[in-house]
């Protein structure tokens, strides 16, 4: 029967995709995506912002508990294990994109490590089973994104994790919980109250909390639902709803369930190969290009010899930030990455620690830095690129161009680049075995019986604390949340 709305389209989306309908290419890009995602969550519990969501977490408590990622001293309410997990994947701008622009994963795999660990069940959660709502979650979020004209409009007003990420966050926990088609509907239009976050908290504390608030707020709307409560039914209809992006989206849109093909079939993700922005790494990749032509490798630049740096690329404003003042600016800001790139010929984790960004070097490179808005050259992920000169005071100009960087879907990492990135993201909370253990059995996630088998292994000993964990700074927080919970 034809579903009478686009609400109740994806809910028979989310509640009739089955085990058999994964492909095995969406198989095998999910599991890269799980990879990743795992990698970017373990890094992230060394940062100050995970350092405070989780401080802020641990006032609330449950009879069920989760695991925070490599850090056996907390457990959360599968909740709160969700949204710290989320913040931590997030909280250096180094997880997975997708097109048009979101952060898919981030939303999604605490959600499912978080129930996965906490609900008792018999049979016990597979590996099948978290691919399975992994990518259903993956799925109506490329679909919320994908077909409406009008969800172009989404990123004018909101970070598009925060609207789309909460709804599929909502659809992975409602098919991992085997929730009825009337009660995926009742969740998603729960999830609706929770969506939307502004893009003017980018590169600040607060856009990580977006990735965390969409994990968080998915659980909630699926356990709401299961309890009975209801929300609109046509919560994806009507412009009191979301129908301001969808009204338009005829239902038939949505692929048949006995011939479904996936987005993810269609179009893989970016990785990133260092923790930024996305539309930075074209600009490092043309800025390395530009630097062979300045300097022998391992070599100095020689910055009292540029006169001007020109960069054309799409008018992305938030990412123009001509003089960033901290690490979360200067993963969103184009001048920072072509300087840093011109200067140290890499762009590493460190290179975002402020002692790098107040360098008096990259300072006076920054001056030299102008940008140009080519026409042709429009803000999308599938199409932009990035043309980087370098001018000296002698004359000579040096020009080079990315349209496609490394790790883009257009340009895949390999396989061992990518178990590369997950070694360095993890190596220094996990012991070498605990490391390859994860690579292993998220290569083989499909043929896994029981998913405690992977929640174990996330526990992890405690990372390094950062900076911030000070004693002055502990007590700060211990003694606001002690306020709080005596309100």
């Amino acid at each position: 029967m034809m579903p009478k709305s686009v609400t109740e389209s994806f809910a028979k989306t989310i509640h009739g995709l089955k085990v058999g309908h994964l492909t095995d290419r969406v198989i095998q890009r999910s599991k890269r995506m799980i990879l990743d995602t795992l990698g970017a969550g373990f890094l992230g519990t060394s940062t100050e912002v995970f350092h405070k969501a989780s401080q802020y977490s641990k006032i609330y408590s449950s009879n069920i508990s989760s695991t925070v990622w490599g850090r056996p001293d907390i457990r959360l309410p599968p909740t709160y294990a969700a949204f710290v997990n989320g913040v931590a994947i997030h909280s250096m701008d180094f997880d997975d994109t997708w097109h048009p622009a979101t952060h898919p994963s981030g939303a999604v795999l605490p959600v499912l490590t978080a129930l996965a660990e906490a609900l008792p069940r018999s049979p016990k959660f597979s590996g099948l089973d978290l691919l399975l709502a992994f990518n259903v979650g993956i799925e109506v979020q490329g679909q919320l994104l994908h077909f409406a004209k009008e969800a172009n409009d989404i990123p004018k007003r909101f970070h598009p994790p925060s609207v789309v990420g909460t709804l599929g966050s909502a659809a992975a926990a409602s098919k991992f919980l085997g929730l009825s088609l009337t009660k995926c509907q009742e969740a998603l239009a729960i999830a609706v109250s929770h969506a939307g976050a502004p893009m003017a908290n980018a590169a600040t504390q607060t856009k990580p909390l977006h990735i965390g608030n969409a994990a968080k707020h998915g659980i909630e709307a699926a356990f709401l639902a299961m309890l009975g409560l209801q929300g609109n039914k046509q919560i994806l209809d009507l412009e009191a709803g979301l129908g301001a992006f969808y009204a338009n989206y005829s239902p038939k849109v949505l692929p048949n369930l006995h011939s479904y093909s996936w987005l993810l079939d269609q179009q893989d993700v970016a990785f990133k190969r260092f923790p930024a922005h996305l539309s930075t790494h074209w600009v490092a990749d043309a800025a390395a290009s530009v630097r062979k032509h300045l300097v022998a490798e391992k070599t100095l630049l020689p910055i009292d010899h540029i006169k001007r740096i020109v960069l054309r690329i799409p008018k992305v404003q938030y990412v123009n930030r001509p003089s960033p003042d901290s690490e979360h600016e200067a993963r969103h800001s184009f001048q920072y990455v072509a300087c840093a790139m011109l200067l140290d010929g890499g762009i590493t984790v460190p290179s975002f620690h402020e002692c790098q960004i107040n360098r008096p070097q990259v300072r006076e490179l920054l001056n030299k830095v102008e940008l140009e808005y080519p026409p042709d050259n429009l803000p999308s992920f599938n199409t932009l690129y990035c043309e980087i000169s370098v001018t000296l005071k002698d004359g000579a100009i040096f020009t080079d161009r990315s349209d496609t960087f490394y790790g883009h879907w257009r340009k895949p990492l390999s396989q061992e680049d990518l178990e590369e990135k997950f070694r360095d993201n993890t190596s220094r909370m996990l012991s070498c075995d605990t490391v390859e253990s994860l690579i292993k059995i998220v290569k083989n996630l499909e043929d896994l019986e029981d998913c405690s088998v992977l929640t174990t292994l996330l526990k992890g000993p405690s990372p390094p604390e950062v900076a911030s964990n000070s004693p002055a700074c502990n007590n700060s927080i211990t003694q606001s949340l002690l306020r709080l919970t005596n309100i």
